[in-house]
Protein backbone atom coordinates (compact mmCIF):
# COMPACT_ATOMS: atom_id res chain seq x y z
CA UNK A 1 0.00 0.00 0.00
CA UNK A 2 2.92 2.32 0.85
CA UNK A 3 4.63 1.77 -2.13
CA UNK A 4 1.47 2.46 -4.18
CA UNK A 5 1.29 6.03 -2.11
CA UNK A 6 4.75 6.34 -3.40
CA UNK A 7 4.33 5.65 -7.17
CA UNK A 8 1.30 8.35 -6.86
CA UNK A 9 2.65 10.84 -5.14
CA UNK A 10 5.91 10.57 -7.13
CA UNK A 11 3.14 11.05 -10.50
CA UNK A 12 1.25 14.01 -8.97
CA UNK A 13 4.85 15.42 -8.76
CA UNK A 14 5.52 15.15 -12.13
CA UNK A 15 2.30 16.21 -13.27
CA UNK A 16 1.99 19.83 -11.78
CA UNK A 17 5.79 20.17 -12.53
CA UNK A 18 4.55 19.70 -16.53
CA UNK A 19 1.66 22.10 -15.34
CA UNK A 20 4.14 24.64 -14.02
CA UNK A 21 6.29 24.12 -16.87
CA UNK A 22 3.83 24.96 -19.01
CA UNK A 23 2.25 27.93 -17.46
CA UNK A 24 5.98 29.45 -16.98
CA UNK A 25 7.17 28.69 -20.86
CA UNK A 26 3.76 30.11 -22.92
CA UNK A 27 5.00 30.87 -26.82
CA UNK A 28 6.50 33.94 -27.87
CA UNK A 29 7.09 33.55 -31.17
CA UNK A 30 10.14 31.73 -32.67
CA UNK A 31 13.17 32.75 -31.59
CA UNK A 32 15.93 34.39 -34.55
CA UNK A 33 18.25 31.99 -32.55
CA UNK A 34 16.34 28.90 -34.22
CA UNK A 35 16.71 29.89 -37.76
CA UNK A 36 20.79 30.54 -37.37
CA UNK A 37 21.37 27.22 -35.53
CA UNK A 38 19.13 25.82 -38.38
CA UNK A 39 21.66 27.47 -40.73
CA UNK A 40 24.28 26.16 -38.89
CA UNK A 41 23.44 22.54 -39.95
CA UNK A 42 23.66 22.79 -43.55
CA UNK A 43 27.55 23.14 -42.83
CA UNK A 44 27.65 20.86 -39.44
CA UNK A 45 25.30 18.37 -40.59
CA UNK A 46 26.25 15.44 -38.71
CA UNK A 47 24.92 13.53 -35.41
CA UNK A 48 28.22 14.35 -33.40
CA UNK A 49 27.37 18.22 -33.97
CA UNK A 50 23.65 18.16 -33.10
CA UNK A 51 24.88 15.72 -29.81
CA UNK A 52 27.83 18.64 -28.95
CA UNK A 53 24.98 21.68 -29.27
CA UNK A 54 22.20 19.47 -27.40
CA UNK A 55 21.12 22.30 -25.14
CA UNK A 56 20.91 24.75 -27.70
CA UNK A 57 18.59 22.62 -30.24
CA UNK A 58 16.77 22.02 -26.95
CA UNK A 59 16.30 25.68 -25.95
CA UNK A 60 16.17 27.32 -29.58
CA UNK A 61 14.19 24.52 -31.63
CA UNK A 62 12.44 22.02 -28.98
CA UNK A 63 11.06 23.90 -26.23
CA UNK A 64 9.62 26.64 -28.80
CA UNK A 65 7.72 24.07 -31.08
CA UNK A 66 6.73 22.21 -27.84
CA UNK A 67 5.03 25.76 -26.57
CA UNK A 68 3.56 26.54 -30.32
CA UNK A 69 1.50 23.33 -30.13
CA UNK A 70 0.19 23.36 -27.25
CA UNK A 71 -0.84 27.29 -27.94
CA UNK A 72 -2.31 27.07 -31.71
CA UNK A 73 -3.92 23.44 -30.75
CA UNK A 74 -6.24 25.60 -28.18
CA UNK A 75 -6.89 27.86 -30.83
CA UNK A 76 -7.79 25.08 -33.61
CA UNK A 77 -10.06 23.38 -31.50
CA UNK A 78 -12.31 25.90 -31.95
CA UNK A 79 -12.82 25.08 -35.67
CA UNK A 80 -12.01 21.44 -34.86
CA UNK A 81 -12.96 20.25 -31.44
CA UNK A 82 -11.35 16.40 -31.50
CA UNK A 83 -8.13 17.94 -33.56
CA UNK A 84 -4.79 16.16 -32.65
CA UNK A 85 -2.13 18.60 -30.90
CA UNK A 86 0.22 16.71 -29.05
CA UNK A 87 3.47 18.44 -28.45
CA UNK A 88 5.59 15.21 -28.50
CA UNK A 89 8.48 14.03 -31.34
CA UNK A 90 6.35 11.13 -33.79
CA UNK A 91 3.08 13.08 -32.99
CA UNK A 92 2.44 16.84 -33.76
CA UNK A 93 6.08 17.06 -33.89
CA UNK A 94 9.14 15.71 -36.29
CA UNK A 95 12.23 14.06 -35.70
CA UNK A 96 15.10 16.35 -36.15
CA UNK A 97 16.52 13.40 -37.86
CA UNK A 98 16.20 11.85 -41.14
CA UNK A 99 15.80 8.44 -42.51
CA UNK A 100 19.76 7.49 -42.16
CA UNK A 101 19.57 4.73 -44.60
CA UNK A 102 18.94 7.10 -47.52
CA UNK A 103 20.63 10.24 -46.04
CA UNK A 104 24.18 8.70 -45.02
CA UNK A 105 26.23 12.07 -45.60
CA UNK A 106 23.07 14.95 -44.27
CA UNK A 107 21.41 12.62 -41.41
CA UNK A 108 19.66 16.35 -39.75
CA UNK A 109 17.07 17.82 -40.98
CA UNK A 110 17.33 21.51 -41.72
CA UNK A 111 13.65 23.02 -41.62
CA UNK A 112 11.39 22.17 -38.98
CA UNK A 113 7.81 20.87 -39.04
CA UNK A 114 4.61 20.84 -36.99
CA UNK A 115 1.04 19.01 -37.90
CA UNK A 116 -2.21 19.18 -36.29
CA UNK A 117 -4.52 16.76 -37.23
CA UNK A 118 -8.07 15.40 -37.51
CA UNK A 119 -9.29 11.91 -36.97
CA UNK A 120 -7.49 8.51 -36.00
CA UNK A 121 -5.63 7.68 -39.07
CA UNK A 122 -1.94 7.57 -39.73
CA UNK A 123 -1.06 11.66 -38.92
CA UNK A 124 0.20 12.05 -42.37
CA UNK A 125 -2.78 10.49 -44.05
CA UNK A 126 -5.21 12.34 -42.20
CA UNK A 127 -6.67 15.79 -43.00
CA UNK A 128 -4.29 17.90 -41.04
CA UNK A 129 -2.75 21.61 -40.36
CA UNK A 130 0.64 21.98 -41.38
CA UNK A 131 3.45 23.91 -41.26
CA UNK A 132 7.00 24.19 -41.57
CA UNK A 133 9.96 26.84 -41.59
CA UNK A 134 13.78 27.08 -42.18
CA UNK A 135 15.72 30.21 -42.50
CA UNK A 136 14.44 31.14 -45.64
CA UNK A 137 10.42 30.45 -45.93
CA UNK A 138 7.63 29.57 -43.93
CA UNK A 139 5.57 27.30 -45.28
CA UNK A 140 1.75 26.36 -43.91
CA UNK A 141 -0.47 24.34 -45.51
CA UNK A 142 -4.13 22.37 -44.83
CA UNK A 143 -5.35 19.06 -46.30
CA UNK A 144 -3.12 15.73 -47.11
CA UNK A 145 0.35 16.61 -48.78
CA UNK A 146 1.11 13.07 -50.33
CA UNK A 147 -1.41 10.16 -50.80
CA UNK A 148 -0.06 6.60 -50.26
CA UNK A 149 -1.45 4.17 -52.54
CA UNK A 150 -4.58 3.04 -50.26
CA UNK A 151 -5.23 6.59 -49.68
CA UNK A 152 -5.14 7.54 -53.76
CA UNK A 153 -7.43 4.21 -54.92
CA UNK A 154 -9.76 5.84 -51.84
CA UNK A 155 -9.51 9.43 -53.43
CA UNK A 156 -9.95 8.20 -57.26
CA UNK A 157 -13.16 5.78 -55.80
CA UNK A 158 -14.70 9.39 -53.98
CA UNK A 159 -14.53 11.60 -56.60
CA UNK A 160 -16.07 9.47 -58.95
CA UNK A 161 -18.99 10.88 -57.51
CA UNK A 162 -19.68 14.38 -60.01
CA UNK A 163 -21.08 16.44 -57.01
CA UNK A 164 -17.96 15.52 -54.98
CA UNK A 165 -15.86 16.71 -58.17
CA UNK A 166 -18.06 19.75 -58.07
CA UNK A 167 -17.53 20.30 -54.16
CA UNK A 168 -13.90 20.55 -54.84
CA UNK A 169 -14.01 22.02 -57.35
CA UNK A 170 -15.51 25.37 -56.37
CA UNK A 171 -12.83 24.67 -53.06
CA UNK A 172 -9.92 24.92 -54.57
CA UNK A 173 -11.31 28.10 -57.03
CA UNK A 174 -12.39 30.29 -54.04
CA UNK A 175 -8.56 29.38 -51.85
CA UNK A 176 -6.82 30.43 -55.58
CA UNK A 177 -9.03 33.55 -55.68
CA UNK A 178 -7.74 34.64 -52.22
CA UNK A 179 -4.09 34.16 -53.07
CA UNK A 180 -3.46 30.57 -52.15
CA UNK A 181 -1.81 27.88 -54.05
CA UNK A 182 -2.47 24.45 -55.48
CA UNK A 183 -0.15 22.03 -56.01
CA UNK A 184 0.61 20.29 -59.30
CA UNK A 185 -1.22 17.44 -60.89
CA UNK A 186 1.24 14.49 -60.56
CA UNK A 187 0.13 12.47 -63.23
CA UNK A 188 -0.29 12.77 -67.37
CA UNK A 189 -2.53 10.47 -68.00
CA UNK A 190 -6.29 9.88 -66.42
CA UNK A 191 -6.69 6.73 -64.16
CA UNK A 192 -8.77 4.35 -66.03
CA UNK A 193 -12.54 4.47 -65.60
CA UNK A 194 -12.01 8.94 -65.87
CA UNK A 195 -12.85 10.15 -69.02
CA UNK A 196 -11.32 13.40 -69.74
CA UNK A 197 -14.24 15.08 -70.65
CA UNK A 198 -16.72 14.42 -67.40
CA UNK A 199 -16.95 17.75 -65.51
CA UNK A 200 -14.28 18.21 -63.14
CA UNK A 201 -12.07 15.27 -64.75
CA UNK A 202 -8.64 16.72 -63.53
CA UNK A 203 -8.75 16.30 -60.05
CA UNK A 204 -7.90 12.75 -61.12
CA UNK A 205 -4.42 13.48 -62.00
CA UNK A 206 -3.94 14.93 -58.25
CA UNK A 207 -1.52 12.98 -55.94
CA UNK A 208 -2.59 15.05 -52.98
CA UNK A 209 -5.21 17.42 -51.90
CA UNK A 210 -3.99 20.27 -50.20
CA UNK A 211 -3.68 24.43 -50.40
CA UNK A 212 -0.87 26.18 -49.24
CA UNK A 213 0.85 29.69 -48.97
CA UNK A 214 4.73 30.91 -47.88
CA UNK A 215 6.21 33.65 -46.88
CA UNK A 216 9.26 34.88 -45.18
CA UNK A 217 10.12 34.57 -41.60
CA UNK A 218 9.86 37.94 -39.85
CA UNK A 219 9.29 40.08 -36.95
CA UNK A 220 5.68 38.69 -36.59
CA UNK A 221 7.03 34.71 -37.18
CA UNK A 222 9.52 36.11 -34.38
CA UNK A 223 6.19 37.03 -31.79
CA UNK A 224 3.44 35.18 -30.22
CA UNK A 225 1.12 37.01 -33.18
CA UNK A 226 2.53 34.19 -35.92
CA UNK A 227 -0.51 32.43 -34.01
CA UNK A 228 -3.17 34.44 -35.06
CA UNK A 229 -1.48 34.89 -38.78
CA UNK A 230 -1.78 30.72 -39.02
CA UNK A 231 -4.90 30.40 -37.66
CA UNK A 232 -6.65 33.07 -40.16
CA UNK A 233 -4.66 31.18 -42.65
CA UNK A 234 -6.06 27.28 -41.41
CA UNK A 235 -9.62 29.30 -40.86
CA UNK A 236 -9.90 30.46 -44.75
CA UNK A 237 -9.13 27.02 -45.71
CA UNK A 238 -11.22 25.09 -43.68
CA UNK A 239 -13.99 24.06 -45.91
CA UNK A 240 -10.60 21.77 -47.68
CA UNK A 241 -10.07 20.49 -44.48
CA UNK A 242 -13.92 19.48 -44.31
CA UNK A 243 -13.67 18.15 -47.48
CA UNK A 244 -10.28 16.16 -46.90
CA UNK A 245 -11.45 15.14 -43.43
CA UNK A 246 -14.76 13.23 -44.75
CA UNK A 247 -12.62 11.31 -48.01
CA UNK A 248 -10.78 9.73 -44.94
CA UNK A 249 -13.94 9.04 -43.25
CA UNK A 250 -14.99 7.34 -46.89
CA UNK A 251 -11.66 5.87 -46.97
CA UNK A 252 -12.89 4.03 -43.36
CA UNK A 253 -15.68 2.89 -43.92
Amino acid sequence: MQQTETILLIWLIEMLGNEVGSMSNPFKGFPKQALKFLDEIVINNSKEWLDANRDRYEKYIVAPNRAYVTEMGEHLQILVPTINAIPKTNKSLFRIYRDARYHLTDPIKTRIGVIFWQGQTHRMQSSSFYMHYDSHEVFVATGIRNFKPPLLATYREYIQNEQRRRELHKIFKGLKKKGYQLPEPAYKRYPRDFDKDEPYAYLALYKSVYAFTTFVPDEVFHSEQIIDKNFKIYEEMMELQEWVYALTLYGDS
